[in-house]
């Protein structure tokens, strides 16, 4: 087989691989762009939440007092799949929890990454926006949803509006300021009782967060995922054009080779 015809399958080879990653680069941009609208909705479900919950504790701050002996727990949200760079291993650097603290492992890479000898929890994360309401239950229920107001939760996180790596404490909820004044001169009126109606809320609360604490890393995995993706496909683009030139150069000499032997066996003749 000629030179140039390897180099020809090569190129074929190349062209075929190119052509899925770019299919896997649009589908990352189509996740993207959907994953934002979800994100955004659900930021101002949460800023809704947050915003009546500091309403009444602005005259129930005992509800928001937590105990010297929570559990705590370290939420690390890293990818379910490739292609995405180092974005399991900064999540995995960005843990700096005692190791009294448990560890659940969103996404079975970053749970594969971890170290043998850590106690964890590793649940599988989301390929795509419609398996995260999945998530979200499996995750309440793995941290007892009955005892939140024992709960410190920590997440650690991609944020995709920052580029950078995110830590947000969730419980216990709701970080009041010293010196803060109420919006009203009177506290909200309430069917329940404060001390039956706050729980109910920090439910509510923890499952729209950790809705949106999840969107907002599937988008920055999808982001890193489009940028790891748009250079292989650069990459491989400018390794096909100088394999093109190569072939090129080895079917001219080809040519001339065979020209070489016809005239010779011209002049034989």
């Amino acid at each position: 087989m000629s030179q140039s015809h390897e180099l020809q399958l090569h190129i074929t080879k190349l062209e075929e691989i190119r052509s899925i990653l770019n299919s896997m680069k649009n589908l990352a941009l189509i996740e993207v762009h959907k994953l934002v609208r979800f994100q955004t909705l659900q930021s101002q479900a949460v800023a809704v939440i947050e915003q009546a919950a500091a309403d009444l504790l602005d005259f129930y701050p005992h509800l928001a007092i937590a105990s010297d002996n929570a559990r705590s727990i370290c939420l690390l949200i890293g990818a379910e799949r490739g292609f995405c760079g180092d974005f399991n291993e900064n999540v995995i650097d960005a843990n700096d929890e005692q190791t009294t603290a448990e560890i659940i492992a969103i996404g079975g890479r970053l749970g594969g990454k971890l170290a043998e000898d850590k106690a964890i929890q590793i649940i599988a994360g989301a390929n795509v926006a419609e398996e995260v309401p999945i998530i979200v239950n499996r995750l309440i229920e793995s941290i007892a949803p009955g005892q939140q107001p024992g709960i410190r939760l920590t997440a650690i996180y991609h944020d995709s509006v920052t580029n950078q790596i995110a830590r947000r404490q969730l419980l216990p909820p709701f970080p009041r300021q010293t010196a803060q004044s109420p919006r009203y001169p009177h506290p909200p009126v309430l069917n329940l009782t404060p001390d039956v109606f706050f729980p109910e809320l920090l439910s509510h609360y923890l499952f729209a967060v950790l809705h949106e604490i999840l969107y907002i890393s599937l988008t920055a995995e999808n982001h890193r995922r489009l940028q790891h993706l748009e250079g292989a496909v650069k990459h491989l683009d400018d390794e096909t054009v100088t394999l093109k030139r190569k072939s090129q150069i080895y079917r001219q000499e080809e040519i001339t080779e065979e020209i070489e032997v016809i005239l010779l066996n011209a002049e034989n003749l």
